[in-house]
């Protein structure tokens, strides 16, 4: 009865982080099922090793192995690792004890918590992170921000000049910015050339 208890518990915190946190905030919908499958495999192997006379060697063992195992996407970001890790921690809450405890209980409603505070649209909103091919060579680092506080509509924050090709005349930079209310400007012609945006990211 404990056990169904856990997972009836697991069940309700991966639901609620999946289906009422993250894909109403990102509206990626292949992640559903690798957050629910993540979950409740570890779930299952979990609860499977702490009812059976396996030695704890083994089921580290077993683990070591699902570690090498790696997160393969055509493109994930950071807040989409921590999903996966939160997914993977409240299945091991729910999986290891062998019956319930408050404060496994209150380790993942803290999970839950946590990642829909530090993933909240709120914090820091006004922060964008962007990289950007433009068709000019910046060696001058301050008139590189100029340019891009002025194309952005924003006060940069911090850049970092990916590459400076000085025979096609490119820059590529990597800037995260505030925006300050102004609105970023479309890319215009400027002597013949267009400035191009490139990997857009809010």
């Amino acid at each position: 009865m404990d056990q169904t208890l856990l997972v009836v518990a697991d069940l309700a915190a991966i639901s609620v982080l999946t289906f009422a946190v993250y894909f109403p905030r990102h509206h990626r919908r292949d992640l559903i099922a690798a957050f629910l499958g993540v979950n409740v495999g570890v779930l299952a192997v979990a609860m499977t090793l702490s009812s059976s006379s396996v030695g704890i060697g083994l089921g580290m063992g077993l683990f070591g192995v699902l570690s090498i195992i790696r997160l393969r996407s055509n493109e994930i970001a950071q807040h989409e690792i921590a999903y996966y890790f939160s997914a993977l921690a409240l299945g091991l809450l729910a999986g290891l004890p062998e019956q319930v405890n408050v404060l496994s209980a209150l380790l993942m409603a803290l999970i839950v918590a946590t990642m829909y505070v530090g993933d909240h649209p709120r914090l820091f909103g006004r922060y964008r992170q962007r990289s950007l091919r433009l068709d000019a060579a910046y060696t001058d680092e301050d008139a590189l921000r100029a340019h891009l506080e002025v194309l952005l509509g924003g006060r940069v924050v911090n850049l970092s000049v990916q590459s400076v090709d000085l025979v096609n005349d490119m820059t590529l930079v990597d800037v995260r910015y505030l925006v300050t209310g102004e609105g970023p400007r479309a890319p215009r012609e400027a002597g013949g050339r267009i400035e191009r945006e490139q990997g857009v990211r809010a």
